[in-house]
């Protein structure tokens, strides 16, 4: 009697914490290309590297890290965008000057905003 009572309580209890680690997981994996406009930063980009990593579970997202040479020194920054249906993923050209908005995070330098300032094709947009 008590096992037909105990079991489905349980089971109910793990559900219930299984959903709410769900919805924490699924606000900050939408956040993930929230990135605050700190500091800003102008260069030539040098390299481009993609990739798609998982985040938790079937959620995934899209990393571009790019080698950007400013006036003073190479840096490595990075774009991390959450993959769904509405995602729109920019295409970067090496050689392309752009100016970012974004943070420093240690030595990684992430952001979300950047403009074109000049491109190979020595239009300025």
């Amino acid at each position: 009697m008590v096992t037909a009572i105990v079991i489905p309580i349980v089971c109910l209890y793990f559900l219930w914490i299984t959903r709410k680690e769900m919805k924490a997981q699924e606000q900050k994996w939408l956040a993930v290309g929230n990135i605050r406009k700190e500091s800003v930063l102008t260069g030539q980009i040098k390299s481009s590297t993609e990739e798609k990593q998982r985040f938790y579970h079937n959620r995934f997202i899209y990393v571009q890290e790019l080698k950007l040479q400013t006036e003073i020194k190479q840096i490595t920054i990075k774009k991390m965008t959450p993959v769904t249906k509405a995602a729109k993923i920019e295409a970067f050209t090496v050689g392309d000057v752009i100016r970012i908005y974004g943070c420093w995070d240690g030595n990684q330098f992430y952001f979300d905003e950047f403009e074109v300032v000049s491109s190979d094709n020595k239009k300025v947009t």
